[in-house]
């Protein structure tokens, strides 16, 4: 997928939500650089990934194209106790393609809402109609998404674009926000 392909995918999801994002799995930068177009120099973008050599071309684009766009050597299914994701929450976070590789989705996905603020912006790309391989080894069907959302404290998800597959299959961009939970009144 191209980098015009990948704005047309995400560019409802996201909403012209300008802030502090990442991008959560960023690979070489197909969906990061989607995410700077969107969202212009007044954000500022996290391009975790936890592949150096991915990273390395992703910088080097970067520096030249979009210096607000910040790679970051991660792995985001582990805790990330990175210092410049610790100074405020976030607006937003994309997954785009990368969920699919965590046999816990559920659980990492409610560990990295924990990254946003309250009424900040989730954004998934995966796979509907998609059996499981070695590429998408844990796929995440749109019919999965409500509790996958639920579990994380996500507003119900909105599907807001679809398009087919080069792989096989129908790739799905959604949104949801998380939660603000009103604090519970204990009766005495």
């Amino acid at each position: 997928m191209n980098t015009t392909a990948a704005v047309a995918l995400i560019k409802d999801a996201v909403d012209g939500r300008v802030g502090r994002w990442a991008d959560l799995g960023a690979g070489d930068g197909t969906f990061t650089r989607a995410l700077a177009e969107l969202l212009g120099t007044g954000s500022h973008i996290f391009a975790v990934d936890r592949d150096p050599a991915a990273l390395g071309a992703l910088g080097r684009w970067s520096a030249r194209h979009a210096p607000n766009v910040v790679p970051m050597e991660a792995d985001f299914t582990l805790p990330l106790a990175l210092p410049a994701l610790a100074e405020a929450p976030l607006d937003g976070i994309l997954l785009a393609n990368a969920l699919h590789f965590v046999r816990d989705a559920d659980a990492v996905l409610a560990g990295l809402v924990a990254l946003v603020r309250p009424r900040g912006r989730v954004v998934l790309v995966e796979y509907d109609r998609r059996s499981a391989s070695r590429w998408v080894p844990y796929p995440i069907p749109v019919t999965r998404l409500p509790s996958l959302a639920a579990a994380a404290s996500l507003s119900p998800p909105i599907v807001t674009a679809t398009r087919p597959s080069a792989f096989a299959g129908m790739l799905y961009a959604a949104a949801a926000d998380r939660v603000v939970r009103a604090p519970s009144r204990r009766s005495r």
